[in-house]
C-alpha cells in the first residue's frame, strides 16, 4: 500500500512510509497505512463520539437538522479529501487531521471556549487546538502500555496549527529537533484540512442560519459570496424556489470555494518549485490558499456571519446562559473534585484545574442535565435550590407555532396547539391533539410531558 502511495501521490505529498513515526513504537499493519490507522483510532475514540453533543453555533437540541461538532468534522473530512485528491496529496492524512481537529473543543461553541479560558486564566488558559492535542496524546486511554492514541507525528502536527513545531521533540531521528526548527508551516495536508474547516463552517453556518430563520433573503443579498452563487443557481435553475433554493446556493458556494482553492494552490505549489514534503513546510507562507479576490470575499463573509448570526441575540443570549451553566459546573468540580470520578481524580496532581477544564470541556450538552446524575449534582450548583435550568420561554422562541405548523404540512393546526422542543422530543402541549398531526408526532406528544423535564 505504501508503494502505491509513491506511485500515485505527488512528490510533495506526505507518504506513510516516510512518517516520522509515533511517540511509542508499534509494529506496522498488514492491511493499512499508518495514516489509515490514525483515522480509525480517531473515529473509535470516546472524544470523537462526544462531539455529537457539542454545539457548532446553535445550542444542541434546538433543531432537528442543525450541525454539531461531530457532523461538522465529518463535513470537513469530506471536503479535505476532495481537495487533497485534486492536488495529489495524501487523502488519508488530510482526513485524519480533519476528523480530529475539534476533539478538544468546548461545548457551546467559541463562547464555551472563552468561558473555560476565563476559568483557567491563572492556570495557563484554555485553547481548543492545544486541547485537541492533549486529548490524543494523554486523555484518551485505550492502550495498556502508553497514554493517548499514539498517533503519527504528521497528524499531531496538523492539530497544533499555530503551535511551535520544534516543541514536538518526540520526532524520530538524531537531527529531528534541528529540522523542526526550520519549519514555518505544517504539511500541505494540514493546510488543506485547515482551509476545508473554513469552507465548511462558512457554508453550513449560512445554511443553519437560514433554516433557523435568523437570516432572510434581504440580508443574504447584501453579501457578495451569496449573491454570486444565487446568480449562478438561478441561471441554471430559473424556477428554483425555497426551501430548495438556498440548499442549491450552499452547494454552489462550497463548489466555488473548493475549485478556487484547488486552482490557486496548484499554481502556488508549482511557483514555489517544491519537490518534497519538508520543502513545503519551510516556505515563508502556506501554499494552500485562496485567490486574492476570494480571500477578501471570505473576510467579508466572516464579518457578515459575526454581525448577523454569531452576535444575533437568539444565538448569543442562549449561549451566554449555557456558558454560565458551564462556569457553575467548573466551580462545582473545583470545590468538590471527588465528583470527577476515579479516572480523572488520578490526574489531579499538582492542580485540579487542568483536569477539570478538559472534563468540563468534554461534557455532552444535554445529557449531564437531563439524566439521573443531574438530580444529585445540580442542587450543589444551584445552592441546594432545585429548579428548572432552562426556562420554557427559551424553547418557545426556538420553535414557534408557525414553524411547527409548517413542519406538519397542515394549515388546520395553526391555532390548535403550541409546542416547545428538545431535539426531536416535544415537551409540552396544550389543547386537543389534532388528527392532522402525523402519527409519529402524536405518539411523541402523548408520551413526553412537561413534567419529564421539570416544566410546570
Amino acid at each position: 500500500m505504501e508503494a502505491s502511495e509513491r506511485a500515485v501521490l505527488a512528490p510533495f505529498a506526505e507518504k506513510s512510509g516516510d512518517s516520522r513515526g509515533r511517540q511509542n513504537s508499534e509494529p506496522g499493519h498488514a492491511f493499512r497505512t499508518e495514516f489509515q490507522r490514525d483515522r480509525a483510532r480517531i473515529i473509535h475514540s470516546r472524544a470523537f463520539r462526544r462531539m455529537e453533543y457539542k454545539t457548532q453555533v446553535f445550542l444542541n437540541g434546538t433543531g432537528d437538522h442543525l450541525r454539531t461538532r461531530l457532523t461538522h468534522s465529518i463535513e470537513v473530512a469530506s471536503i479535505s479529501r476532495t481537495i487533497a485528491r485534486a492536488l495529489r496529496l495524501n487523502e488519508d492524512l488530510a482526513e485524519a487531521i480533519a476528523l480530529a481537529h475539534d476533539l478538544g473543543h468546548a461545548p457551546f461553541g467559541h463562547s464555551g471556549e472563552e468561558m473555560l479560558a476565563e476559568c483557567m486564566r491563572d492556570h495557563g488558559g484554555f485553547d481548543h487546538n492545544r486541547q485537541s492535542v492533549r486529548v490524543v496524546e494523554l486523555l484518551e486511554d485505550p492502550y495498556p502500555n502508553f497514554p493517548g492514541l499514539n498517533l503519527t507525528f504528521e497528524v499531531r502536527e496538523g492539530l497544533r496549527k499555530h503551535g511551535a513545531f520544534h516543541e514536538m521533540e518526540d520526532a524520530t531521528g538524531p537531527q529531528a529537533p534541528t529540522t523542526l526548527q526550520s519549519y514555518r508551516c505544517p504539511s500541505l495536508e494540514a493546510q488543506v484540512a485547515d482551509l476545508a474547516d473554513e469552507i465548511t463552517y462558512y457554508s453550513h453556518d449560512l445554511d443553519d442560519a437560514v433554516d433557523f430563520e435568523i437570516l432572510d433573503a434581504a440580508q443574504l443579498e447584501k453579501n457578495e459570496v451569496w449573491r454570486q452563487s444565487l446568480r449562478t443557481v438561478l441561471a441554471r435553475y430559473p424556477d428554483a424556489r425555497e426551501p430548495e433554493l438556498h440548499k442549491l446556493i450552499i452547494r454552489d458556494i462550497i463548489d466555488t470555494e473548493v475549485r478556487d482553492l484547488v486552482s490557486t494552490s496548484a499554481k502556488s505549489i508549482a511557483g514555489a518549485g517544491v519537490q518534497r514534503a519538508d520543502e513545503a513546510r519551510q516556505q515563508p507562507a502556506p501554499l494552500i490558499r485562496y485567490s486574492d479576490d476570494l480571500f477578501q470575499a471570505n473576510r467579508d463573509l466572516r464579518k457578515f456571519l459575526y454581525r448577523n448570526v454569531y452576535y444575533n441575540p437568539r444565538v448569543s443570549d442562549v449561549n451566554r446562559r449555557a456558558c454560565e451553566m458551564l462556569r457553575h459546573v467548573f466551580q462545582a468540580y473545583l470545590a468538590d473534585p471527588d465528583e470527577l470520578g476515579e479516572t480523572a481524580a488520578k490526574r489531579i496532581e499538582p492542580t485540579a484545574t487542568r483536569v477539570i477544564a478538559p472534563w468540563s470541556g468534554g461534557i455532552e450538552v444535554n445529557r449531564p442535565y437531563l439524566r439521573c446524575r443531574a438530580s444529585v449534582f445540580f442542587p450543589k450548583i444551584l445552592n441546594h435550590q432545585p429548579q428548572p435550568f432552562i426556562n420554557r420561554e427559551f424553547f418557545e422562541d426556538v420553535l414557534t407555532t408557525e414553524r411547527v405548523a409548517h413542519k406538519c404540512c397542515s394549515n388546520e393546526i395553526r391555532k390548535q396547539f403550541r409546542v416547545a422542543q428538545i431535539g426531536k422530543i416535544p415537551v409540552y402541549f396544550r389543547g386537543k391533539l389534532p388528527r392532522s398531526i402525523p402519527f409519529e408526532v402524536r405518539i411523541k406528544f402523548q408520551h413526553f410531558r412537561s413534567e419529564r423535564f421539570g416544566f410546570h
